[in-house]
């Protein structure tokens, strides 16, 4: 694999050591040789150490827990590569992290987000790619290109080799999701139903309501962030009490804080299946029904694309 204008080379961070080992194997090449450490008061200290100047330079670093920390060393990372005369930094965040804070959601309230996109932009980033973004206007945020892949087509595999398509139903759990179950529903040749609820306070939220007819069916929740795990647990009692035959979850990233792991274990969930965008915890890695799909061969052939002028977007046509 060769960039159109000089060599292709990929730096990690320290947010998913296994996802960029498994994107560099796709791609056949090494990850370049850099040290990402921190000093005794916690300051992140970067040195690349092979030759990048002229080359197309990808880092791969997801902004998830420690978000701030992550997002520092993306930064940090960007600006050695900057000064050591990359020819191009593409910033590749599987998850990018406060990208939830896409809006204000209150009077005197940041859009964070926008603040994120400012940050990478003026470290020197020059294309960012992210997989799944909460808002596809998050895309507009930033003043460089950035490419938004999609994990619906490693789900619609996985969906269509599991399971008897025929009693499949498609389920959003929020009216705010729907655009994203309809695309997946729409794939599969599945109906739709949506979940209303509504969220009494942040990480907390009250199921109201089914809209559309589950009865007997095999309900698969699409989503694009689980955190809590909270709307997924009384999403899938709603769906077994208006009739569901069983309810799976596909949702891309995991960010499954504090107790989440051992909640939705605990719950009627029959399978949670989420992709490797995020480093999962040891919780995450134990549970009985939480599964992950791999997006390093995605990421590379996006990686490999851009690398040498192809289109990414024919990758979900």
């Amino acid at each position: 694999m060769s960039a159109k204008n000089g060599s292709i080379k990929l730096v990690a961070g320290n947010s998913n050591p296994p996802l960029a080992a498994a994107i560099a194997s796709e791609l056949g090449l090494a990850l370049t040789k850099a040290v990402v450490r921190r000093f005794a008061d916690m300051e992140i200290f970067v040195e690349i150490q092979e030759n990048v100047r002229g080359s197309d330079v990808f880092i791969i670093q997801s902004t998830s827990y420690p978000a701030n920390d992550l997002l520092m060393e993306l930064l940090i990372i960007t600006d050695a590569l900057r000064r050591a005369s990359a020819r191009r930094i593409t910033a590749v965040v599987p998850y990018f992290g406060y990208a939830r804070q896409d809006r204000k959601s209150g009077s005197r309230t940041p859009i964070s987000a926008k603040l994120v996109a400012n940050l990478i932009t003026h470290a020197g980033v020059d294309r960012v790619m992210t997989l799944d973004l909460h808002a596809g206007q998050i895309q507009g945020f930033f003043d460089i290109p950035t490419d938004n892949l999609f994990a619906a087509p490693l789900m619609v595999r996985d969906i269509k080799d599991r399971f008897d398509l025929s009693n499949v139903m498609v389920v959003s759990p929020d009216v705010g999701g729907v655009a994203r179950a309809r695309g997946l529903a729409k794939r599969i040749n599945a109906p739709l139903a949506i979940v209303d609820k509504r969220r009494e306070r942040p990480g907390e939220s009250e199921v109201m309501n089914v809209i559309g007819d589950v009865s007997g069916r095999t309900c698969i929740l699409i989503d694009d962030i689980v955190d809590s795990g909270g709307t997924l647990v009384n999403a899938a009692d709603a769906l077994l009490k208006y009739g569901a035959k069983d309810v799976y979850a596909y949702i891309t990233h995991g960010v499954l804080s504090g107790g989440a792991a051992t909640r939705i274990s605990s719950s009627r969930l029959k399978e949670l299946v989420i992709t490797d965008s995020i480093l999962p915890t040891e919780a995450v890695r134990s549970a009985p029904n939480i599964r992950a799909l791999p997006i390093a061969p995605l990421i590379a052939e996006a990686i490999g694309r851009t690398a040498a002028e192809e289109s990414v977007s024919s990758l979900f046509d």
